[in-house]
């Protein structure tokens, strides 16, 4: 597996972790946002633009919801 590989396991595998705890504790709401930024950020470093896009569209959705689960 080269490095990029490994960056890509790493966010996805946080991504589900984080959506897994979500339940828990609004601050796993923020730390999904963090890694689908890191997803996005996989998919475009791979080339994978639609995949890229998408991600960073969930980071936003999960900021959003994040915001409300405070207020």
């Amino acid at each position: 597996m080269d490095r990029l590989t490994l960056f890509g396991l790493f966010a996805v595998t946080a991504m589900l972790v984080c959506y897994a705890l979500e339940d828990r504790s609004r601050w796993f709401v923020l730390a999904f946002a963090g890694a689908c930024v890191l997803g996005s950020m996989y998919g475009f470093l791979q080339g994978a633009w639609p995949f890229g896009l998408v991600e960073g569209v969930w980071s936003v959705v999960a900021v959003r919801r994040w915001w409300a689960l405070g207020a």
